[in-house]
Order: structure tokens, then C-alpha cells, then sequence
């Protein structure tokens, strides 16, 4: 078989959630069927490390896929010619994005539609494309994949998509997390916050994020709680990030959040590990890929009550409703006062992610990417 597959998130250094559902599932798919051939098709100059097996062949297309008009150019055109060209079996899109000028069978990976339900988080013309284009993509692709049972519901509900066409293929965790000795808790903690103790935020800066609610919460803590416990922020700024610094600039309590950017996995590591936990309390989720995370760096988790998030959480989290500040901020206090309550989340935790892993993942969208082509 000949399995072409969109890889055009796999960008050297800036991996974000789907571009690594790509990377993991690609990787172990790749190298677990060397009997078929797979084009990876990117939209720039590709880094070698991403041909993870010699059944590989890449395909550079342009232009570079980096707004609306383009991705409709390379998805509607350009996508139909190198299918055509290499007599491709099954398109495979990690993003979801598909093309409706071409019979090949194709298998769609919608994370979640948050734009559905969260247009107004999104610049106006990206809004106006995915709920205008993602609709037809579900109902053209031969077969779709999901990350959670939740969006799973969504996308069958909000597109009028047969159930059962939808496979739920979990998102996975990055071995690289573990807990860390009390002697590089030390260290870790010097590095960012002085030495002192902090809350930890994962994530894109976006509006759907909640990122202004979670810096309200760390306010009213602060008010509360006057010792040194920190806010550490960690991603890189998306779209519509204007509420979240005026926030930030409104804050009494400022200078307690440190802002890192985007930071590189390693470093995320030792980030994780010296936590005193991890605060998400996104309005809108697809999986919540950090969650898992902390739970493999051994720390405790204080997450929203909504969408996809209890699926991933199970028991082993402290639940907060992401528009109630107040429940935020007490489960912060919580978790700050009450030592036995983090040891028992922690050892919840590491019970809970095992049911996540990326060979899990990738056996999975083998067997959609199997039915696709039944």
C-alpha cells in the first residue's frame, strides 16, 4: 500500500499537541509496517531527523501552508496532484485538514472543534474556514479519528456524522517525564523561581486556555496565601492574547508569575518535576495532553470540570469549573495547605496515565487507517 500522509506540523523545535500526535503515531507506524510505502508530504523544507524509516519517501510542496487562502491552495490543488502522481492508496491528515478534488480515500484526525462552540477565540477568517470546511471534511473522509470519547460525541453530534464512522485514538504521554530527586527540585526551582515553590501552567497563550482566569485565581491566592508561592507560565502566545496581559498587568501580584515562552522538552522535564502542581483549567479541550504529563512527573493536577478534561483526568484530580474563579483559587489552596491530598493525587495519578501511551495510540490509527481501506 501507499499511504500518503499531511506532515506539514512536523516543524523542527516548534512541536505543539498535534504536531506531536504526528511525530509519535508516524514514528511507530512507520517503522511497525516497512511492507508499505508512506509519502510524507511537507509544505517547507523538512528536518532529517522526522524520516524515521527508510519506507519514507518526502515530497516538499509549497506554498508554505500559513493562512487560510494557502491552506485551501495546498489542500484543494496541490494535495489532488501529488496523490495522482505517487498512486497513493489512503490520504492521511494528523490535522484534519482534507482535500474534496481527489477520490483517494481519506482518513481525518479532528482533535476536537472548539471552533464550533468557541468561534470568537479565533482570528475571523480562521473561524470562517474551519466551520464552513471542517463539516464537509467529516462528512467527505472515508473514516475519522478522535482523541477523546467527548469529541468524539461532538463531531458525530455538531456534523451529522455517522457514530460509528469515528475511532477514538487517545492521545499518548512522552516517556521523558518522570518524577525528580528532591536535590533537582532545588535546583530547578533556583533557576525559575528564585527557590521558590509554584503553580504550573502548560500551554499555547490562547483565549480558550483560560490563562487570565488561571492569573485571577493566583491573585485571589496570593490575597489569601501570603507566603512565596510562584505562577509559572510555560508556551508560547497564540491568538487574541490581549486579555491575557492586561490581566497580567492588573495583577497586585505580578511580579509572582514568570512567563518562560515556548521551552524545549528537557527543560519542560525539569519544569514539571519541580512543580508543586499543575494548574489547566482550559475552557474547551480536546484530550489535555499536559495533564498526562504531570501525572508521569509525579506531581498533583488541578483541572476543569468540562469537555473532554474528566475523561482524562479520572479520580486522580482536583476538579475546578473554569468560569467560577473562586473554585480555582480554593482548589489551589487546597493543594498548597494539604500534604496528604497531593501525596494521594500523585499516587493516583501514576495509576491513571497508564491508560495513555503513544504505542497505544499508534496501534490504534493503524486499525483506522486498516478500515479506511477496507
Amino acid at each position: 500500500m501507499v499511504i500518503a500522509v499531511n506532515t506539514r506540523l512536523l516543524l523542527k523545535g516548534k512541536l505543539e499537541g498535534i504536531g506531536w500526535f504526528t511525530y509519535e503515531t508516524l514514528k511507530r507506524m512507520t517503522l511497525n509496517h516497512p511492507e508499505h510505502e508512506f509519502i510524507f508530504i511537507f509544505d517547507r523544507p523538512y528536518n532529517q531527523d522526522y524520516i524515521f524509516a527508510d519506507n519514507i519517501k518526502p515530497v516538499v510542496i509549497g506554498p508554505p501552508t500559513r493562512h487560510p487562502v494557502l491552506w485551501y491552495l495546498w489542500f484543494e490543488f496541490q494535495i489532488p496532484r501529488i496523490l495522482k502522481k505517487y498512486k497513493v492508496d489512503l490520504f492521511l491528515s494528523p490535522d484534519g485538514y482534507l482535500s474534496q478534488r481527489t477520490k483517494v480515500p481519506q482518513l481525518g484526525v479532528i482533535h476536537d472543534i472548539n471552533f464550533v462552540h468557541r468561534p470568537d477565540d479565533l482570528p475571523w477568517l480562521k473561524a470562517k474556514y474551519y466551520n464552513y470546511y471542517f463539516p464537509k471534511f467529516a462528512r467527505f473522509a472515508k473514516r475519522l479519528a478522535t482523541v477523546s470519547f467527548y469529541s468524539k460525541e461532538d463531531i458525530s453530534r455538531s456534523f451529522k456524522v455517522d457514530y460509528d464512522k469515528i475511532d477514538v485514538v487517545y492521545d499518548g504521554i512522552n516517556q521523558i517525564f518522570e518524577p525528580i530527586s528532591k536535590e533537582e527540585i532545588v535546583k530547578i526551582r533556583e533557576k525559575y523561581t528564585g527557590g521558590a515553590e509554584y503553580f504550573l501552567f502548560v500551554g499555547a497563550l490562547h483565549p480558550r486556555k483560560n490563562v487570565s482566569g488561571l492569573l485571577k485565581a493566583f491573585d485571589a491566592f496570593k490575597s489569601v496565601n501570603g507566603n512565596n508561592t510562584k505562577l509559572v507560565v510555560v508556551g508560547g502566545e497564540m491568538h487574541k492574547t490581549g486579555d491575557i496581559f492586561e490581566t497580567y498587568e492588573n495583577m497586585r501580584n505580578k511580579d509572582e508569575v514568570v512567563f518562560t515562552g515556548r521551552v524545549s522538552t528537557s527543560e519542560l522535564h525539569d519544569i514539571f518535576g519541580a512543580a508543586l502542581a499543575l494548574t489547566f483549567v482550559p475552557f474547551f479541550e480536546g484530550f489535555g495532553i499536559p495533564i498526562v504529563e504531570a501525572m508521569s512527573a509525579g506531581i498533583p493536577v488541578i483541572c476543569s470540570n468540562t469537555t473532554s478534561i474528566p475523561e482524562v483526568g479520572g479520580n486522580a484530580v482536583l476538579y475546578a469549573d473554569p468560569i467560577k474563579i473562586e473554585q480555582i483559587t480554593d482548589a489551589m489552596i487546597k493543594i498548597q495547605k494539604d500534604v496528604e491530598l497531593r501525596k494521594t493525587l500523585v499516587e493516583k495519578g501514576f495509576i491513571q496515565k497508564n491508560k495513555f501511551s503513544w504505542d497505544e495510540t499508534a496501534r490504534l490509527l493503524w486499525m483506522s487507517v486498516e478500515k479506511a481501506l477496507q
